[in-house]
């Protein structure tokens, strides 16, 4: 076995397992990043809150 057979190999088998996201097609990439705004929007509405708590409170430390 020569080191082009395992390079072909290699290759063989990145092509085979790309075939993934052929089959996939944009999807993962729009659940990405709908996933990523929601979890951003969650943040956000959550960091909201905890700034209105922290404004209401005297007692904290600066």
């Amino acid at each position: 076995m020569s080191s082009t057979d395992f390079f072909y190999g290699i290759s063989d088998f990145l092509t085979w397992s790309y075939q993934f996201y052929d089959n996939v097609g944009n999807f993962l990439n729009n659940l990405f990043l709908l996933t990523g705004f929601f979890g951003f929007f969650f943040w956000m509405y959550w960091q909201r809150k905890f700034n209105a708590k922290a404004a209401n409170d005297p007692n904290q430390i600066k």
